[in-house]
């Protein structure tokens, strides 16, 4: 057993470092009973935070809750050498879980593939094995349009980060671009893929506002950059030699592709030149996150509620929240295959895996960067969540309770809680912080295919097998 303090009357020579193991400040002498409001106060002072911020404690990945010299001794923390003690900030904000089905609401005659809620929250659109595309008004819970551009089932949905598009991609492989003002498609669809779209995702809003371009993966090993105004298929990224599973576009510019050739592919787009290649899966790839994927969805859009005048003005505050998610770190990759593995990626520094992330007892289906980035989570089809640091890889909890393959997981804004839909029927909401499950959500009479929680936190929307798609409320 590690060597414990002997004498409580001792302080505890510490470090305070951020999430990445950086110090803030020098060595500090600690009374035992000093507990998270003192390292509170302790840490804005030392960053000279104008405004207050929260923070978590972190030691050993167990949060602080109560007085230093207590924790030690519960968790067997040796104090032979100096103490680390990791600041975590916390959103301003609280996000309370959503516990009922405010609305259930019909019309799709066939299986909701995929939900999305816009980018300001305002806005709900869903995607069918019917083939068509609805729009939602939150506010009232009525359908708004239902367009039926599409000839086969429509199996991916993005919204572009100002909230001006959305696009859909298809069985097959058509794509379509909508004005969610009117509901109706811009244009005639998009062809160029030969086989099922996979993915769909934005420029993001700091690189390019207004947005216009937008990447898709497909079946058919390719992806594609489109651009919306011009209505035409700019660059083709080819290399991957079998289907592409997912593709990113990440802060700096970069796009990231998943196959199940194995790698993962990192792209230029100017010319669609291959940048690097990342090899260490053993079998198929099939999901990628980004650490700044919340705030590269959502653009200039958060809890505040605030509007836009200009395309300039939703730029410059894209930006902004980008700058305050990247900090001065390298954006992190994690990637989920069919090897029952994670790897978690720096690819914008290096090729090589910074951490092989093991534990799945069957393949990972889907993960998912915390809003803060601090956190990994994971749904597989071993019927289990995992939790993971989002900085090292390791891994810190497993969240047990569906009885069916986990499908597709999502966050609440402030990080704090995690939402996972399961084959099971059921929804579950679990919490970090206590690392237990926080909310049972069944109402579904089948499998729930695809989940969305609103960037502003206060709903939850969710479809699958049934056909329903139901809206949650905290």
């Amino acid at each position: 057993m590690d060597v414990v303090m002997a004498n409580p009357t001792n302080n505890i020579i510490s470090v305070l470092t951020d999430p990445e193991g950086r110090n803030l400040g020098t060595t500090f002498d600690l009374p035992q009973d000093a507990g998270p409001k003192e390292l509170h106060a302790l840490v804005n002072a030392v960053l000279q935070n104008e405004e207050k911020l929260p923070y978590a404690f972190y030691i050993d990945d167990h949060e602080l809750l109560g007085p230093l010299g207590a924790h030690l001794l519960k968790n067997k923390v040796s104090v032979e050498q100096v103490l680390r003690i990791v600041c975590q900030p916390q959103a301003v904000f609280r996000i309370r879980p959503v516990t009922r089905c405010s609305a259930t609401i019909s019309g799709h005659s066939e299986a909701i593939l995929s939900v999305a809620f816009s980018p300001d929250s305002k806005q709900l659109a869903s995607g069918s094995g019917d083939t068509s595309v609805r729009f939602w008004d939150i506010n009232t819970q009525t359908p708004l349009q239902t367009e039926l551009g599409h000839k086969n089932w429509v199996l991916c949905i993005a919204w572009s980060p100002d909230g001006k598009y959305l696009v859909t991609g298809s069985k097959d492989g058509e794509i379509r671009v909508w004005d969610p003002s009117t509901g109706k498609p811009t244009g005639v669809a998009l062809n160029g893929h030969k086989k099922w779209i996979t993915a769909l995702v934005w420029e993001p809003a700091h690189l390019e506002s207004p947005c216009r371009r937008f990447a898709s993966s497909s079946k058919d090993g390719d992806v594609r950059i489109w651009d919306a105004v011009l209505r035409k298929c700019v660059i083709i990224l080819t290399g991957h030699t079998l289907a592409v599973t997912c593709v990113k576009w990440g802060g700096d510019g970069l796009i990231y592709s998943s196959s199940q050739d194995c790698t993962i592919k990192v792209w230029e787009t100017t010319q669609g030149k291959l940048v690097r290649e990342l090899k260490g899966h053993g079998h198929w790839v099939n999901t990628l996150a980004l650490s700044t994927e919340y705030v590269l969805r959502t653009g200039p859009f958060d809890h505040t509620e605030k509007t836009y005048k200009s395309a300039d003005e939703i730029k410059q505050a894209a930006l902004a929240r980008y700058n305050v998610a990247k900090k001065d770190s390298p954006e992190r990759l994690v990637s989920g295959s069919d090897d029952f593995t994670m790897i978690l990626w720096e690819p914008a520094v290096s090729k090589q895996v910074k951490a092989r992330m093991t534990g799945h007892q069957q393949l990972v289906n889907h993960v998912y960067f915390s809003p803060d980035g601090r956190w990994v989570a994971s749904g597989s089809f071993d019927k289990s969540v995992k939790l993971w640091d989002g900085y090292t890889g390791k891994f810190i909890a497993t969240f047990r309770g569906h009885v069916g393959p986990v499908y597709q997981i999502s966050w609440s804004a402030d990080s704090r809680l995690l939402l996972s839909g399961s084959k099971d029927s059921t929804m579950k909401i679990w919490e970090v912080r206590t690392l237990k499950l926080k909310e049972d959500l069944p109402g579904h009479a089948d499998e729930v295919y695809t989940v969305d929680w609103s960037p502003d936190g206060r709903k939850v929307a969710s479809g699958g097998k049934d056909r329903q798609l139901k809206l949650w409320m905290s």
